[in-house]
């Protein structure tokens, strides 16, 4: 029984030696060197009595395969390099609402390489012609010619006018009678200002949009612009057919400058997208050629009959001022806003002062052969005299 006990105590007297030589060592270390012992394998009283268990031979480490490289992705065509405009470089103002801002950006790309033209964008967002009372851009016009700040104009404007306007009092449905009446003459105005400041002006047309029953209200302003624009002396780009799908109908994607199928519009049916706007701008290229010749602007022929009440009225175009299509519309054009002075004060020298009701039509078709009145249709005064003595 003793014998057993004194066992005991020796075998705790070893446990308690070893556990001391393993554990000593590790309290005098330093921190980082207690991480790195801990990382190795403690010995324990098997170990010391049996020997150590034979060591794993450290894993081979397989060579990794490099991952394929892939191929870059295609990038897109680099822009144009842009070149110092020339002091004297012809000024291209576009004036109108977000569709002119994404149009503007456009043409700068496209006449980024071309030191004789520069393009300055004269947009507003959510502007009109409707809510004057919010932008007022006959008023705006005004400033910008008073300025001489530009030496040619475009025009693209009319999304946000589908709404009520109010005029001498009144407000109006959209597209009504009374609408398009003061809608037009607000048009007349404008660019009847620019054509006393001899200033060309191309009018564009607007797109089809996604939304069938506002298309339907763009397609009735785009007509109004139509009419105002051929009877203010304003080229007129239409480019409504030029963005529709081979359906004939809205589509988001279409052919670009190059060719290629790609998307037209934003998302909101209503914008173009870059590549939709790079292609107007395209297309109105071949338009300001009329005008612009790489150099400077190329003015129109003057017409005698500017500033009066003769004005106005529906007579064969003549050169320059794009109205090639004045025959097809039915009616005169009469002005709203003013008081225009009468066409005979051309034909008598100093009667500048000679004021009284404008002619009526009648007198055109019996305005004597070689007034400047006469269209081509006037009458012999011999002859006449002739028939009312009765031979």
């Amino acid at each position: 029984m003793v014998r057993i006990v004194m066992v005991r105590i020796v075998l705790a007297l070893l446990i308690g030696l070893f556990v001391l030589v393993d554990v000593a060592p590790a309290l005098a270390q330093s921190p980082d060197s207690q991480l790195v012992a801990q990382a190795q394998k403690r010995r324990t009283l098997f170990d010391l009595l049996f020997g150590d268990e034979p060591t794993q031979p450290a894993p081979v480490q397989q060579p990794q395969r490099a991952a394929p490289q892939q191929a870059p992705a295609a990038s897109l065509a680099p822009p144009k390099p842009q070149v110092e405009k020339a002091a004297d470089a012809t000024r291209l103002a576009v004036f109108g609402d977000s569709m002119a801002i994404d149009l503007s950006k456009a043409l700068e790309r496209r006449y980024a390489d071309d030191a004789n033209l520069v393009v300055i964008n004269q947009g507003v967002s959510a502007s009109g012609f409707v809510r004057d009372d919010y932008f007022d851009w006959n008023a705006a016009l005004r400033q910008e010619i008073a300025a001489d700040s530009f030496d040619l104009a475009v025009v693209i404007i009319g999304v946000n006018d589908r709404q009520e306007l109010k005029a001498n009092g009144e407000t109006l449905a959209p597209l009504t009678d009374g609408w398009v009446k003061a809608y037009q003459g607000r048009i007349s105005e404008f660019l009847g200002q620019l054509r006393a400041a001899n200033k060309p002006v191309i009018w564009i047309g607007l797109p089809p949009m996604a939304r069938a029953q506002y298309s339907a209200a763009i397609n009735q302003i785009a007509n109004v612009q139509r009419l105002a624009s051929f009877s203010g002396g304003a080229e007129y780009l239409d480019i409504y057919e030029r963005f529709l799908g081979e359906d004939g109908k809205y589509s988001d994607f279409g052919p670009d400058v190059n060719g290629q199928n790609a998307r037209m519009r934003k998302d909101d049916g209503i914008h173009l997208s870059t590549a939709g706007a790079d292609k107007l701008a395209f297309y109105l290229s071949q338009t300001i050629r009329t005008f612009y010749r790489g150099g400077g602007v190329v003015s129109a022929v003057a017409d005698p009959l500017l500033g009066t009440d003769a004005a106005a009225m529906l007579r064969p175009p003549y050169q320059g001022l794009g109205q090639t299509r004045l025959l097809e519309i039915a009616g005169a054009v009469i002005p709203i806003s003013r008081a225009p002075a009468r066409a005979d004060s051309l034909l008598q020298a100093g009667s500048a002062g000679i004021t009284g009701a404008q002619f009526p039509l009648d007198d055109l078709l019996n305005a004597p052969i070689g007034r400047v009145d006469a269209f081509g249709v006037g009458i012999n005064p011999a002859q006449t005299l002739e028939n009312t003595g009765g031979r």
